[in-house]
């Protein structure tokens, strides 16, 4: 196990949700430069190493593992009303209520994103899950704000999310310690992962801008995103 890994994980999300009590007029413009940002990022990380690494195990099934992974992020926003990519749908109603539907799915998410760490790749995934998870966390603050919650439910909630990759993490490596043949599945997880990050990534790309105008700040954004993971992936060859 290698505890730095917990360190910006945690922080990424509870930093980015907590951020909701400083900034609480309207971001929405440099939060979609931040999303465009990590879109391409994460993007660039799953089809430069994630996909070939999954290949690599010669199971035949990984696809279908991706493809479900792919499914089970649109049955989670069923759920979710999209935070996990930073959506903040704001609510006209005043009755203090527990979200319960988003705040489960996304900590089942993130539980997922974890899993795959304990395998190789970890400073780029723990790169790009940190990244995505700073507006998600926002954007789950800014729910939880807006249902009228206490600000120590809302820090106690928060807390819970940001626990949630770093307990997948945990989870898998002792997994991986201590059964026997669980080295083989982990492909599987990872193409889980991968369909998920394919969706998160693209959705934030094709949603990122109004009317989907082209924008030069999102361009740049998208770029450094995209660049930051080629210098990666060369440095490496």
């Amino acid at each position: 196990m290698k505890s730095w890994i917990i360190i910006p994980l945690f922080l990424s999300a509870f930093l980015g949700g907590t951020s909701i009590f400083l900034f609480k007029k309207d971001m929405g413009k440099n939060l979609k430069l931040i999303l465009s940002f990590s879109g391409a990022f994460l993007f660039a990380i799953t089809v430069l190493h994630l996909i070939p690494d999954a290949y690599e195990s010669h199971d035949r099934y990984v696809g279908i593992f991706i493809m479900g992974g792919f499914l089970f992020q649109l049955i989670l926003e069923l759920f979710s009303d999209g935070v996990e990519h930073g959506h903040i749908h704001h609510q006209n109603h005043h009755e203090a209520a527990f979200p319960s539907g988003i705040m489960i799915s996304l900590c089942l998410h993130a539980f997922l994103e974890g899993m795959p760490l304990a395998q190789g790749h970890q400073q780029e995934l723990v790169f790009g899950i940190a990244l995505h998870h700073i507006p998600a966390a926002f954007a789950l603050g800014s729910v939880l704000t807006q249902n009228h919650l206490h600000k120590r439910s809302i820090l106690f909630l928060l807390v819970v999310f940001a626990l949630m990759t770093p307990a997948g993490y945990l989870a898998s490596n002792a997994l991986s310690t201590t059964m026997a043949g669980l080295q083989q599945y982990f492909a599987r997880i990872m193409g889980v992962v991968i369909g998920i990050f394919l969706h998160i990534s693209t959705t934030i790309l094709f949603e990122s801008s109004s009317d989907h105008k082209f924008n030069l700040r999102k361009m740049v954004a998208v770029l450094l995103g995209s660049g930051i993971a080629l210098i990666s992936f060369f440095a490496e060859a």
